[in-house]
């Protein structure tokens, strides 16, 4: 029987999942938008419990900066704050699915 592999490939791959759920989380943010943004908050997702995170200004245009956002779980809300006085929210941003988030140009 091929049982305790399987067994062991089945404990090995848990123990794994479980680890990367305790990993410090960072996601890169791309600006794409034509304002600079110099504010950036982190909450899990759906807490409202925002915290601000030190960046410097992430120029518009093709900017970027990478943010640690937390050390558990996998997805957070981002509030942005524009240069130009306007904030977006982004909601339930999956860090496990993919590390860059593209900031578009905010509708007029």
């Amino acid at each position: 029987m091929h049982t305790r592999p399987l067994v062991l490939l089945a404990l090995l791959t848990a123990t794994s999942a479980a680890h990367a759920a305790d990993q410090p989380r960072y996601l890169t943010v791309l600006n794409r938008a034509h304002d600079s943004i110099l504010r950036l908050e982190v909450a899990a997702a759906g807490s409202d419990a925002f915290e601000s995170r030190p960046i410097d200004r992430i120029d518009g245009g093709g900017g970027s900066a990478t943010v640690r956002l937390g050390d558990t779980g996998c997805r957070f809300d981002l509030r942005l704050a524009f240069r130009n006085g306007r904030d977006a929210i982004y909601r339930e941003v999956d860090v496990c699915r993919g590390d860059v988030l593209v900031v578009q140009p905010l509708p007029s």
